[in-house]
């Protein structure tokens, strides 16, 4: 019998002082048996980096042709594809065929800027497409918030993102590749 997907709670309080959004989201995350807690971490920091009433977590893992997270408009359109890791251009060239706006965020550590390097000329081209790297660091330190049922309060302020809880703090501050 296949293991089953772990699922996660989380309170997001939400004050984005750059875009001028504040929230309330209650997320259920479903842990997949092959994802490790830092990238269910990586996830809700990409959900945060972009939160909106209309973003959700699509079915992931389990589905090849979707985004992990994206956000679609009332006429069933792909307004925001977001996806985690260092993707091929191929599978990034169809995203941004598909969506308005494409976010790549990357969260391995040393392996990023080797890839960075191999894929940048060619991802270039492609408008619609905006990468960030987590430092690896950070992904480790977002490990204190893990806990079924999280309470997060987050702030957003030039470009810097706190995290915290009832007893933990952290600065996050996502490096823009393109």
């Amino acid at each position: 019998m296949a293991p089953k997907a772990t699922v996660y709670k989380a309170a997001l309080q939400i004050a984005d002082m750059d875009r001028h959004y504040y929230a309330d989201h209650q997320l259920t995350i479903a842990q997949h048996p092959s994802e490790t807690e830092s990238r269910m971490m990586v996830r809700i920091l990409a959900f945060i980096m972009n939160a909106s009433d209309s973003l959700q977590f699509s079915k992931g893992l389990c589905v090849d042709d979707e985004p992990e997270l994206w956000e679609k408009s009332l006429s069933d359109e792909i307004n925001l594809w977001i996806e985690f890791g260092q993707a091929d251009e191929k599978w990034l060239r169809k995203a941004c065929g598909r969506s308005k706006q494409v976010q790549l965020i990357t969260y391995a550590g040393r392996s990023v800027p080797i890839w960075w390097q191999q894929n940048e000329q060619a991802l270039q081209r492609y408008k619609n497409l905006s990468v960030f790297n987590i430092d690896e660091e950070a992904v480790k330190a977002m490990a204190v918030f893990v806990n079924r049922n999280m309470k997060l309060q987050v702030s957003i302020s030039d470009g810097e993102i706190w995290l915290s809880d009832d007893s933990n703090s952290l600065m996050i501050l996502p490096q823009r590749l393109k």
